[in-house]
Order: structure tokens, then sequence, then C-alpha cells
């Protein structure tokens, strides 16, 4: 018998004021993520190494899973997640982004010694301030 317990993904979806290429530019490119999430060294190609900068948490090592412009891009982050970006074309003006953090497993620690049953949670809201609050925002600045 499996002790396995997958906890479900982070889902985050969200209607954008601003057209595909607009948002394609803020979440696939090193400098359109670093102005919503954090610091990294992102570079939309497959197979491509990169850091984001974790702040007291690290450096998180990762790697480009999935780039289809501008439509999805998808990364493995640290050791177990996987993140993906998901934009989907409305109107000339709007557009809908998802975000999809998987990996998560009851009986799985992060790297930090901390359960991923607890951390998902801290993510899980920590999102909704990022999607729902920071990443529109920073549409409308730019």
């Amino acid at each position: 018998m499996s002790t396995e317990e997958t906890l479900q993904d982070i889902r985050k979806t969200i209607v954008l004021q601003a057209p595909i290429d607009k948002v394609w530019k803020i979440v696939a490119t090193s400098e359109g993520i670093a102005s919503w999430w954090m610091p990294n060294t992102f570079v939309a190609v497959v197979g491509k190494q990169f850091i984001l900068h974790a702040a007291q948490f690290g450096d998180s090592p990762c790697i480009v899973t999935d780039v289809e412009p501008p439509y999805r891009v998808g990364f493995d982050w640290g050791k177990d997640w996987h993140l993906e970006f998901q934009l989907k074309q409305l109107s000339d003006t709007t557009t809908e982004f998802t975000l999809i953090h998987s990996g998560w497993d009851a009986n799985t620690v992060t790297e930090f010694g901390q359960p991923h049953s607890i951390i998902r949670g801290i993510m899980n809201g920590g999102w909704d301030n990022i999607v729902q609050d920071k990443l529109p925002a920073i549409l409308e600045q730019s």
C-alpha cells in the first residue's frame, strides 16, 4: 500500500485588462517576472537552467520545461514543484492568465525541511496576492 498522498495543485486564474502579447512579456521574461514575483535569471528556452532569488529562502534552481509563445510557459522549481503560466486571449484587450503550481505531496518536505502540506497552504495564499494584486498592478503601470 502506498503512503503517497498527492495534494491538489494550486490554480489561480484572473482576467487581465491587457492584450496577450503584453501579458506574455510580463510572465515569460526575466524582467517581467521580477516585476511581479521575484528576481531571477529566467530565459524562455526549453532546457535552460535558471535561478529564482527567493529572498530569505535563498536561490532556487529551476529548469524551463515548456515554452509556447504567447500561450504557455512552464518550469520545474527546486526538487519537487512545477509551475506553469497559461495565457488565453479573450479579446484584443483582455487575456485570461492561469497559474498552476503542482508537485505537492503530503509526505514530502521542501529543501528547507518544511512539510508540503503546510507550505502549500502558505503558498496558496501568497499566490492569491501575487496573481490578484501584483500582476494586474504591474500591467497597469507598463
